[in-house]
């Protein structure tokens, strides 16, 4: 996968950002190009080696985003009891990057809380989840977060309302 700059990205931890150099460093006796990418007012460098695209991609195409976001009201499937086990499974699937996996990410822990209260550490994740959804959402529909909030919250309710029996994986 290869970036210019200028390119919109999406990074698979920090969201959205924009690709505003590249730069060859030597690390241990290796010359690796970087992509600088402006998030925010956060500046990321990611090597541009084997494991890029997890960490990298071009924002989803309007017409897959909205494919995608289907998952978010289909009915969930149960994640871990024991919280650093879901913690540990959320993680794994994230490291991919990919939009589905995220959808599917926030389906399911949100539907948890249903079944026990969310802590802290699950709460913080589901927020930052839908913190990354909601930008690229926005970008590639060229919709207010706000509105994508709204929506994300109709179709997480659409979930919620499959009555599908929620329960959580013993581990």
């Amino acid at each position: 996968m290869k970036f210019s700059i200028g390119d919109s990205v999406v990074h698979w931890n920090y969201g959205i950002g924009q690709v505003i150099q590249l730069e060859e460093r030597t690390v241990s006796d290796r010359n690796i190009q970087y992509y600088a990418v402006q998030i925010g007012d956060m500046t990321v460098w990611v090597p541009a080696d084997d494991k890029l695209e997890g960490r990298l991609r071009h924002p989803t195409s309007g017409k897959i985003f909205k494919k995608m976001l289907a998952i978010l009201s289909d009915p969930s499937e149960p994640l871990p009891e024991v919280s650093q086990d879901r913690r540990r499974h959320i993680l794994e699937l994230l490291k991919d990057g990919r939009v589905d996996t995220l959808c599917r990410a926030i389906r399911d822990l949100s539907a948890t809380q249903y079944v026990k209260p969310l802590n802290d550490y699950d709460k913080a994740l589901l927020k930052h989840m839908q913190r990354l959804l909601i930008g690229e959402w926005g970008l590639v529909l060229s919709i207010t977060p706000a509105s994508a909030e709204r929506e994300l919250n109709d179709l997480l309710a659409i979930s919620s309302k499959h009555g599908k029996k929620l329960g959580v994986k013993k581990t």
